[in-house]
């Protein structure tokens, strides 16, 4: 059987009660045009190993084989699904490999150095903690393409100063270029969610570039943004004994709040966390 031989995902869907489940932040796409633009998203995958999280009934993963990967690494933890790839896996020739388990304790590591890049209609659940945890990991990443809630999106790309600017902004920005590629109409979907869909980009920074500490990062911005309506000189308290006087060190404002910093005002911060 050859990908092209496979039945439609709805008889998929039907033959296997993949009814999508709400605790597993399931909503699964089916229009191939779709998901061919996702998987383009990622440039040239014939050379590429390609980390998919939730495939479901297998949308995105037939158009990443579609679109020439030479190598798909799928992580579900959905029994249900597990069983309904089976047919995928064997039209792909070995180019498909399903994990079984949960997509938050599984590492890049084991994927080897070869570059990576993720693809990925993300669980609405936990597609903020998989990012953050890719960011971590950014060391073995290429580029990653991954759907959010439109809402998410924004948090991720937004400018200091906005309304959406916050602790995930600055930790994405800091690590990766980011930018949103375009919206999914949640009647892409089944089922539809209440909510619109973004695609965002993520290009990660060569780790030769990266001094900062990562939990650091975190630490500078989950104090300054725990409390954003104080100001600085109040927020980071708990997190410097004399936060004034790093802040007058670094020619910052103490009086500012913690939407009015740029990414590398908060990297320049991140320097005076001990850890």
């Amino acid at each position: 059987m050859t990908l092209e031989d496979l039945p439609p995902l709805r008889e998929v869907i039907a033959a296997y009660g993949l009814a999508a489940k709400k605790n597993l932040g399931q909503n699964f796409l089916l229009d191939l045009n779709l998901t061919l633009k996702i998987a383009r998203a990622g440039g040239d995958l014939s050379s590429a190993t390609v980390l998919e999280v939730g495939p479901g009934p297998g949308g995105l993963t037939r158009a990443l084989l579609l679109a020439g990967a030479r190598r798909v690494i799928a992580v579900e933890r959905d029994q249900r699904c597990i069983k309904a790839l089976q047919s995928l896996v064997g039209a792909s020739e070995g180019k498909l490999t399903l994990h079984y388990g949960d997509a938050l304790d599984f590492s890049l590591e084991i994927l080897g150095e070869e570059p990576l890049k993720i693809i990925a209609n993300l669980p609405y659940n936990i597609g903020a903690s998989l990012l953050i945890g890719w960011l971590r990991q950014a060391g073995y990443i290429s580029s990653m393409i991954l759907m959010f809630q439109k809402e998410v999106a924004e948090r991720i790309t937004a400018s200091p100063r906005s309304k959406a600017y916050g602790r995930l902004s600055v930790i994405c920005q800091a690590r990766a270029k980011c930018r949103k590629l375009f919206d999914v109409s949640p009647s892409a979907f089944t089922p539809s969610p209440k909510v619109t869909s973004s695609i965002v980009e993520f290009i990660p920074y060569p780790s030769t570039e990266i001094s900062w500490k990562f939990e650091s990062l975190e630490a500078v911005t989950q104090a300054a943004f725990g409390q954003r309506r104080k100001m600085l000189r109040s927020s980071l308290k708990s997190l410097f004994l004399f936060p004034e006087k790093i802040l007058q060190e670094l020619d910052l404002d103490p009086q500012k709040r913690a939407e009015d910093l740029a990414i590398s005002d908060f990297i320049r911060l991140s320097f005076f966390v001990k850890t």
